[in-house]
């Protein structure tokens, strides 16, 4: 071979191994991009990911478990005021007729002694104080100024010496639970 010919075989030897090298470096940034992105400082060295403050996180935790129990508390507090409420609401019927019933038998002529309604009197007394003891109380609003939060008005009449507005007569006792109206007092207003 000629000097010529050599050195056009060997341009191209080089510049197919220039080629295959270039091929090469693209395979490898293609791989290289595809894979997970690790951050590089100026010099090239790999930067640490930043450690999360667990001291921080671990209050954040403590608080929101806090929070969470004292809204339990709260909700199953306001459930047990409903559920004492509403069997309140049932059972305060039957009282009234019991008040209804002792009141007309006492009112009868033929037994002084009242031997029967005595029995059915503590019966009676012994609701209304389980009804204490659960923190329903009832309230007679007799001489104090209507209010209709608190009262229901059945009637107005005319009263000599009564300011108007005043409750007169009370036809049926109110009842609360704490500052809850269970039931409101059924009265007469002095007009």
């Amino acid at each position: 071979m000629s000097e010529e010919a050599k050195v056009t075989e060997e341009g191209e030897e080089v510049a197919g191994a220039q080629a295959e090298a270039s091929s090469l470096a693209d395979n490898d940034e293609a791989v290289q991009g595809s894979g997970p992105h690790v951050p590089q400082d100026q010099d090239g060295a790999d930067e640490p990911e930043a450690e999360p403050d667990w001291e921080d996180l671990a209050k954040r935790k403590a608080a929101e478990l806090d929070n969470f129990r004292k809204q339990a508390a709260v909700r199953v507090q306001k459930a047990s005021r409903d559920g004492m409420k509403r069997v309140a609401s049932e059972i305060l019927p039957a009282l009234d007729d019991f008040e209804r019933a002792l009141a007309h038998a006492e009112a009868e002529e033929g037994d002084d002694q009242h031997t029967l309604t005595k029995g059915i009197r503590l019966v009676q007394e012994q609701m209304l104080a389980a009804l204490r003891r659960a923190g329903i109380e009832s309230f007679s609003p007799k001489g104090e100024p209507f209010d209709p939060h608190l009262h229901e008005a059945v009637a107005t009449t005319l009263v000599e010496g009564a300011d108007s507005g005043a409750v007169v007569e009370v036809y049926q006792a109110g009842y609360r639970l704490g500052e809850d109206v269970i039931r409101a007092a059924k009265v007469v207003v002095a007009a």
